[in-house]
């Protein structure tokens, strides 16, 4: 690993733009170096910043951040930017408790201008931040940097149909690497591949202008004119790629890792007087062989070990695997089964399924909205889809799901991958609102396996129903619990319970933890788990209700519009009035942290239940 003797030195951007250009290459090693040494203590996504170094650095050699705003797609790529902004002495702290979030916050520092956390956001949001300067009479630049990957998603294209016409002096950086989080798919990535690097171009009309224009008296309006038909003449005979008949004027593509064409690039861009792409190509992962050879591997990564590039803990089996298992076997016995994926699909556990039934497999991109309506188009016509979605992601698709499936009561069932807290990935990411969102939903149901066994009977089960479905599971493994064999509610605890703890999914485990402290300290109570939340049958709760002095409803996700409000409801409209309490997620964004200290914080952790249960706490 380098000595990291320049980037110490780097306190911020003007530090950079001291820095001569022949210190530059040494700079970017040592950079590389420094994440490489830190992400594998803290985990975090390395593949993509590996690729974003000579692009960061040329980036804020040309621009005066933060008087120049600068919009991270998606922004898990911005971790260059952190280290070269004022961060790099509490970069150990990242997507740590308290510590610096993994992705740009404004909160933060200023020279994050914008949020982000979800793909193709970047154009739009820039579009706006361009024309506010241009009201207010600032004289600055908006850069937006997005990836190729971001351009599958719809809200990408709305923002270039505006942008070509409004940006004055928006500058776009197309990050070209070929992947998302999984390679590339479509017509998109097609495109991309069609295009041609054209550097040497750049310098042979650099050269052909000084040359002209050095000519006395003539020079400048000769050059002008030449340039006039030039432009004229590729009107007439050339349709132009896709970006110039947009509005834009394009550069590229370009080596994304040759920082001083960058550079260049950048500074044309600026005096441009239009909006413009600037078509870079980087590589995932350089400077680091795991990373260049498995992008995908360490797009986000946990702690690794540096000399062989093996994750520090266990390979456990997770959620994501056993639902993956479990739809290729389905796929065996019925050929209606298809699977969906938005880009993810070794997130999501679909790798096997996408080599074993290549036909039913399909990945169309970061496209939430297109994967819930093209699931509903399968299903009206007899398929069996199921489409497989982070929590935080599914939230892009609410119209989706609501008018296009709901509406027709299309048998699509939605896997909600990442339900719950989901921790170091932080408040963009917590998958704490997919229960709210999909409970208003006419015709919905909705079940919470908290375990492998009871994913595999859900997932069995929706292949049968005739109607919209969700089956939601949290990120990792499973937890030890007491298991239903049918789907039904399973009870634990003592049979005419003075204290009955209500609730779903894997923070079951919190309440057990409580209740048996409880009974140890002489008072009888149990814990109802409920495996379908919707509908939510209220009858295995009744035999349980008549000594209970105090009902709480444990809910790891955001109290408004939440099964516990609904449990309230049925209960009263029943006569049944005991002291009830919600233990949910009050009305906030969850930070960073581990899914145990995020428990803790939110009073969602054993030691808080017991002392709710106790009546120690109010």
């Amino acid at each position: 690993m380098s000595a990291l003797n320049l980037l110490k030195q780097i306190e911020g951007p003007d530090d950079i733009k001291r820095l001569p250009g022949s210190e530059i290459k040494s700079l970017c090693e040592e950079i590389r170096s420094f994440l490489i040494m830190n992400i594998s203590h803290t985990g975090g996504h390395l593949a993509a910043n590996l690729g974003m170094v000579e692009l960061t650095v040329a980036l804020l050699r040309c621009f005066d951040f933060p008087r120049d705003r600068i919009v991270w797609d998606v922004g898990h790529q911005s971790y260059v930017y952190k280290i070269l902004t004022g961060r790099r002495e509490r970069f150990h702290t990242l997507r740590a408790h308290g510590g610096l979030c993994g992705f740009p916050r404004p909160s933060e520092s200023e020279y994050d201008s914008f949020a982000t956390g979800h793909s193709s956001t970047s154009i739009s949001a820039a579009l706006g931040m361009d024309e506010a300067h241009a009201l207010r009479g600032e004289d600055s630049y908006t850069v937006a940097v997005i990836g190729d990957g971001a351009l599958t998603g719809g809200l990408a294209y709305e923002g270039l149909n505006n942008a070509g016409k409004y940006g004055k002096k928006l500058i776009i950086i197309l990050n070209d690497n070929e992947h998302s989080i999984s390679k590339n798919v479509g017509s998109v990535a097609d495109y991309l591949a069609t295009f041609t690097s054209r550097p040497r171009y750049f310098r042979f009309k650099d050269h052909v202008k000084r040359a002209v224009t050095a000519v006395p008296l003539v020079g400048k309006p000769l050059y002008r004119s030449v340039h006039h038909v030039k432009t004229i003449f590729k009107r007439t005979f050339s349709r132009g790629n896709f970006f110039e008949q947009l509005g834009f004027a394009y550069y590229g593509p370009v080596d994304g890792h040759d920082e001083q064409m960058l550079e260049h690039l950048l500074e044309r861009a600026k005096g441009k007087g239009k909006p413009v792409v600037i078509h870079v190509k980087t590589k995932k992962g350089k400077g680091y062989r795991y990373a260049e050879n498995s992008p995908e591997a360490f797009h986000g990564i946990s702690r690794f070990d540096i000399g062989s590039g093996e994750p520090v803990a266990g390979n456990q089996q997770s959620f994501s695997a056993v639902f993956g298992e479990t739809v290729c076997s389905l796929a065996e016995q019925d050929e209606r089964v298809c699977a969906i994926t938005a880009a993810m699909t070794d997130g999501v556990g679909l790798a096997q399924f996408a080599e074993r039934y290549p036909e039913r497999f399909f990945d169309v991109g970061i496209a939430e909205q297109h994967a819930l309506t093209f699931a509903a188009g399968l299903a009206i016509s007899g398929m069996r889809p199921f489409a497989a979605i982070y929590s935080s992601f599914l939230q892009r698709g609410y119209d989706q799901t609501l008018h296009d499936i709901c509406l027709q009561r299309l048998p699509v069932t939605i896997c909600v991958d990442r339900a719950g807290l989901v921790g170091e990935d932080g408040d963009t990411h917590q998958g704490v609102f997919d229960v709210s969102m999909l409970a208003a939903m006419p015709g919905m149901q909705i079940d919470s396996p908290a375990t492998f066994r009871e994913l595999r009977l859900c997932l069995r089960r929706r292949v049968q129903t005739d109607g919209p479905a969700a089956v939601r599971y949290p990120r990792g493994g499973e937890r030890t619990l007491p298991e239903s064999a049918q789907g039904e509610p399973v009870y634990t605890g003592d049979e005419e319970p003075e204290v009955l703890f209500v609730t779903y999914g894997r923070i079951a485990a919190e309440c057990l933890a409580a209740a048996g402290r409880m009974r140890r300290s002489g008072k009888r109570c149990g814990v109802l788990r409920y495996i379908q939340i919707k509908p939510l049958e209220l009858e295995a709760a009744l035999p349980l209700l008549p000594k209970a002095e105090k009902v709480f409803f444990v809910e790891e996700g955001i109290r408004t519009g939440g099964i516990g409000e609904q449990f309230a409801l049925a209960l009263l409209e029943r006569g049944i009035t005991p002291e009830y309490r919600i233990l949910a997620i009050d009305e906030q964004f969850v930070q960073h942290g581990t899914v145990p200290e995020l428990f803790a914080d939110l009073g969602l952790d054993a030691d808080h239940i017991y002392q709710m249960g106790m009546g120690e706490t109010e």
